[in-house]
């Protein structure tokens, strides 16, 4: 066995994911703030869809061009060589706030996101174990999305205008690099030849598990960078913006336990179905909303739809793949991700002169990705109810 392997085996999870709470904190507070202060700047309102298109072109990007950072640095230095990158960009927004250079930021801040994603969902995944990535992903899940909730609960503490709240989220990500900085058993050895010793590409990947990525980026793009919005300028829940966010993170995150227990026993692709068909669910829910408790009920079970395609389909993408493919597989399921996130606020956009809102947009790319994932599904059948190899 080599060092390097050595060193993978033996690797905490501690210091990946205390990075990962703190910068999904920041990026949960960040991603909301930004949509809701394009009007104050006097910026045109199309600036929204622009931001968040633009993050996600840089995520695509960096997802392109990571994997040769991470085999070069190793895990932790690229880790905090991101964080210290993200945290440059907040910096210059907080300092000056022109159009342009927000949309040049937001697209060097999606390449470093790229670098989070990447070095620390390949970091939790460098395991042999089926049921020990299972877990190490089901916890990397828990922290993301509670933290994104903690950040949207932050808007009504901080608020969203002026610098403050930018110098804020720009402390939260120099904080994030403190764990893998101050962690000895998060030291992972550069991965060199390993890596590419068994190439993966997208042909050999499942096709429901690509696709589970694209359509993930497809609604959680425009759920990041346009919800806030929209939410705005509904006059019941105008002032709850900052809870309804974070109802939709704590359905995502609350749905992740029964998401795992669930891909033990049925297969992916059918579950993927199962919960498109809620978000369907969930879209109706909200545009009948007239009261905080209706929307409060629809933006809970929209996260717990919304939330739990990427992490199935990921782990359905790394399904008996040996440790030496998992990077460059979790970079192909970023890529996948990214294109859909890229073109999900501008769908959003393009739609509207179709008098096709947020929610008909939501609701129409659930209801095709849960009949596409039933049609597969049952193509399948006589696998359906057999668990997945290591979960026996």
């Amino acid at each position: 066995m080599t060092e390097s392997v050595l060193s993978r085996k033996g690797s905490g999870v501690l210091a990946p994911i205390g990075g990962l709470f703190l910068f999904a904190v920041a990026t949960g507070y960040l991603m909301s703030i930004l949509p809701l202060s394009v009007a104050g700047l006097s910026m045109p309102a199309e600036m929204a869809a622009w931001l968040a298109s633009a993050l996600y072109a840089g995520l695509l990007l960096g997802a392109l061009c990571v994997e040769p950072l991470i085999t070069r640095l190793g895990h932790r230095p690229a880790l905090m060589l991101s964080l210290l990158v993200l945290s440059v960009t907040v910096a210059v927004m907080a300092a000056l706030p022109h159009p342009l250079l927000w949309l040049a930021m937001r697209l060097l801040a999606g390449v470093a996101t790229a670098g989070v994603f990447v070095v620390i969902e390949s970091w939790l995944l460098l395991v042999e174990d089926e049921r020990q990535r299972a877990g190490r992903l089901g916890l990397y899940m828990a922290a993301l999305y509670g933290g994104n909730a903690l950040g949207q609960l932050m808007i009504n503490l901080l608020g969203v205008g002026g610098a403050w709240p930018l110098l804020v989220v720009m402390g939260l990500m120099l904080l994030a690099a403190v764990p893998p900085l101050l962690s000895r058993a998060g030291v992972v050895s550069p991965l060199g030849a390993e890596c590419h010793s068994e190439p993966v590409s997208l042909r050999s990947i499942s096709m429901p598990a690509v696709l589970g990525c694209v359509i993930s980026g497809l609604v959680l793009g425009p759920l990041y960078g346009l919800m806030p919005v929209f939410l705005d300028q509904q006059e019941s829940v105008a002032d709850l913006t900052g809870v309804m966010m974070a109802l939709v993170v704590l359905g995502g995150m609350a749905v992740q336990p029964l998401g795992s227990w669930m891909s033990a026993r049925v297969g992916k692709t059918l579950l993927m179905a199962l919960f498109s068909l809620a978000g369907v669910m969930a879209a109706v829910i909200l545009v009948l909303a007239s009261t905080p408790l209706e929307f409060g009920l629809g933006m809970l079970l929209l996260g717990a739809s919304a939330f739990v395609l990427y992490p199935v389909a990921i782990n359905q993408a790394c399904e008996g793949r040996a440790s030496a493919q998992i990077v460059r597989i979790t970079q192909l399921m970023l890529i996948s991700y990214s294109l859909g996130s890229v073109a999900g606020p501008l769908l959003v956009q393009a739609m509207a002169a179709l008098a096709i809102g947020l929610l008909q947009y939501l609701g129409i790319v659930f209801l095709a990705t849960s009949l596409y994932m039933l049609v597969s599904a049952l193509r399948r059948a006589p696998a359906l109810l057999e668990p997945p190899a290591g979960m026996e």
